[in-house]
């Protein structure tokens, strides 16, 4: 990326070399060099398929609004990891991973920016494997939970701050494994909130000092990962903030609205889900239930 550019995305495709099914544990992309730190806003590794249509979410949907179908067109499209300035890696809780099928491939979406020196470098990607025979009774899907409303959009005026808000339905029983905001350098609070089918609210997770350089990847504890029924609404509430107070902000006078490029804003959270039957929930919320109860009764002894 030379010192002085518009901002750039790479879209290259990688061979996957295996030569049998392989079910995933763990990802991390990196990038090739500290110095690439600097430039790759985001690299995402998204899949091309062979022949397994499984690997397709078809577990949310954002709405009537034929705008609001762009998020689900995106979260359609199976990933095998994002990654964005700062992040890990993404751990899949034990039994759980993601399917690799000989013949498929990586298609790359590399955001680079210019930061006023020149620096070469790209993404490199780490795949851990279950042991051969270990095969996981449940997929994982990474979907980009939004947090603005495609219909109304982005306006941020200068030195102001703003707030949107998304929402996304879950036609499936979900368990949540991970909590992942991103924003681009206006950034500043995100909230996750499921509203459950009988109209109660639960906060599943809340950052309220985003970090733009550190967009960390908050793997919920095994007891701790939310569990929802199908029919939930998940509410992403984000805050930016467009004043000289973030030091962050390149400019303060100057309008924000939404894009892909570094200088523009959007808002949505990066969160990998498991799919329930009905038995499988109801046994899952049972078991909580009771470790539940039984570590209050032990607390009490």
């Amino acid at each position: 990326m030379p010192a002085q550019h518009q901002d750039v995305w790479y879209r290259p495709m990688s061979d996957i070399p295996i030569t049998e099914p392989r079910w995933v544990r763990m990802v991390e992309i990196r990038p090739t060099n500290e110095q690439g730190r600097k430039i790759i806003h985001h690299s995402v590794a998204y899949l091309v398929l062979n022949n397994d249509p499984e690997a397709v979410n078809t577990g949310t949907a954002t709405g009537p609004n034929p705008l609001d179908n762009v998020d689900d067109l995106v979260n359609r499209r199976p990933m095998l990891m994002e990654w964005a300035i700062g992040k890990g890696y993404d751990l899949f809780r034990p039994g759980t991973g993601k399917l690799l099928l000989p013949g498929e491939k990586i298609s790359w979406d590399q955001h680079t920016h210019a930061v006023g020196e020149e620096v070469v470098a790209g993404s490199e990607i780490g795949i851990w494997f279950y042991p051969k025979g270990q095969e996981p009774t449940k997929r994982s899907y990474l979907i980009g939970f939004t947090g603005i409303d495609r219909a109304k959009m982005l306006d941020i005026p200068p030195n102001s701050m703003a707030m949107t808000e998304g929402f996304t339905v879950l036609k499936e029983n979900t368990v949540i494994e991970n909590f992942q905001p991103h924003f681009h350098l206006r950034g500043k609070a995100m909230q996750v909130e499921a509203i459950l089918p009988d109209g109660s609210r639960q906060v599943l997770s809340y950052v309220d000092k985003f970090n733009f350089n550190w967009m960390t990847n908050y793997i919920y504890a095994d007891d701790a990962a939310p569990v929802v029924p199908k029919g939930t609404v998940i509410h992403v509430s984000a805050w930016h903030d467009n004043t000289k107070g973030n030091k962050d902000n390149p400019d303060p006078d100057q309008w924000v609205g939404y894009g892909d490029r570094t200088v523009d804003e959007m808002a949505h959270a990066w969160m990998n889900v498991l799919y329930l039957t009905d038995d499988e929930y109801k046994a899952l919320v049972a078991e909580r239930k009771s470790k539940t109860a039984k570590a209050t009764q032990d607390q009490q002894q």
